[in-house]
């Protein structure tokens, strides 16, 4: 069932739940893009090389923002890919967690109040991927016996 058939069926409760959880995703994705692409670009004007965090960071957001669109097609294990994102996530917050959360910046510390706060978003996506991933993972085996390989509308 992809994100916007599911939209019409009869839970289409669940299926507005969904759809505002991955919207959410890919907003927060593109922000993470934009506040890590800060720096890299930075890093690029100056001519330095990219912080491997950084490049990091921006992957993973850009698989996130990806993957929201690849959740338009219907496919079986979407509860797998959806942990892998959330290990992802975790481990972007846990290094950026561990460089910014204790920091004091200074008001004078823009390129660091901005870090701190986006690990805050690092921690959201994390936990929306959380949710989308239990969420799959109880639709996919509540489901599992409903739907035939080729239709995906008849019980077995």
């Amino acid at each position: 069932m992809s994100m916007f058939q599911s939209l019409k069926d009869r839970s289409s409760f669940g299926g507005y739940i969904r759809f505002a959880l991955r919207i959410l995703q890919f907003i927060l994705a593109i922000t993470v893009i934009g506040l890590y692409g800060y720096d890299l670009d930075n890093a690029r004007k100056a001519r330095v090389a990219a912080d491997p965090k950084w490049t990091f960071a921006v992957v993973v957001g850009a698989l996130s923002a990806l993957s929201v669109f690849i959740y338009l097609f219907k496919f079986s294990l979407r509860f797998f890919w959806d942990a892998i994102m959330l290990i992802l996530w975790a481990i972007v917050f846990g290094i950026f967690g561990k460089l910014f959360i204790n920091s004091h910046p200074t008001p004078r510390q823009g390129g660091q109040i901005r870090m701190k706060n986006a690990v805050w978003i690092d921690l959201a996506n994390m936990i929306l991927w959380f949710i989308t991933f239990v969420w799959n993972l109880i639709l996919h085996f509540t489901r599992m016996d409903k739907m035939t390989l080729h239709t995906g509308r008849a019980t077995v």
